[in-house]
């Protein structure tokens, strides 16, 4: 057999491994979700208990026009908390990263806030802050800010100090060392932490409005939970899920446009 015709074969059977891969997520959820409804049919678990998939997705159908105002409040909560959370993460890991008396000082402070728990915060912040929109978003930037900051600190960090004793000996100025040097290599870690933070962020918002609020799907599962209506909460849980992969995709996409060279080194690899 030629070198081509090997070349080729092998093609095929790395496109077919990776068709195989891909599928197996979509393969295992279906799977899944086919169990959970014929237990629920089977009667193996009463109703209230365990609604199945198709009560849920009918749920989702027949008050979807209520969940998708309520889905509008707590996304513009949580996008308007990761906004802040990413402005002081940013201008954190900045500040730390150039003042050492700083990074010693106020890192533990950061690490100190992921110690304690968000459900113990929520009630305090409605106490001081009302039942406005305000609490949900301070909320939101405390579980926000950790991965963000940790982040792109390790990214600034990670730059070899032999690179930047260089950039110094060419007469780079600061300005350009974190453009040229820091900043790229601070950004696979900034959306890495990004990607958890926008996790965060919706899930942050719904325990906040769980404790008070007007609007959000925080609200709402509160209400739907005191009428025992399980399927509506299934309903709302299912679509804080997928609200959540949409975030987490967006990062991705973000990413794939702010570091073109990570797709032309795996092409490279290919």
């Amino acid at each position: 057999m030629s070198m081509r015709h090997k070349t080729s074969a092998g093609s095929r059977a790395q496109g077919a491994t990776g068709g195989l891969q891909a599928l197996a997520a979509p393969v295992t959820l279906i799977v899944l979700i086919g169990v959970w409804q014929l237990v629920c049919s089977a009667g193996l678990i009463p109703a209230f208990l365990l609604p199945s998939p198709v009560a849920v997705v009918k749920a989702l159908v027949s008050d979807w026009q209520l969940l998708a105002g309520h889905a509008a409040t707590s996304l513009i909560e949580s996008l308007a908390g990761l906004a802040l959370g990413i402005v002081l993460g940013f201008t954190a890991s900045v500040l730390m990263d150039r003042f050492e008396t700083l990074y010693r000082a106020f890192y533990p402070l950061v690490v100190l806030t992921q110690t304690i728990p968000t459900v113990a915060i929520a009630p305090l912040l409605v106490l001081w802050f009302g039942y406005g929109m305000l609490p949900k978003v301070v909320l939101i930037v405390i579980s926000t800010f950790f991965p963000i900051t940790v982040g792109l600190l390790d990214g600034f960090r990670s730059v070899d100090p032999d690179a930047i004793d260089l950039m110094r000996s060419m007469g780079a100025t600061r300005l350009q060392i974190m453009r040229h040097a820091k900043l790229p290599a601070a950004l696979p870690h900034f959306f890495s932490g990004l990607k958890i933070s926008a996790a965060y962020a919706i899930v942050g918002a719904v325990i906040a409005e769980w404790l008070g609020g007007f609007s959000g799907l925080g609200v709402y599962m509160t209400r739907v939970r005191k009428a025992y209506s399980f399927d509506k909460m299934f309903a709302v849980i299912l679509l804080i899920s997928v609200m959540s992969l949409v975030l987490m995709w967006l990062v991705g996409l973000v990413r794939r446009i702010a570091m073109p060279w990570e797709r032309a080194e795996r092409r490279a690899r290919r």
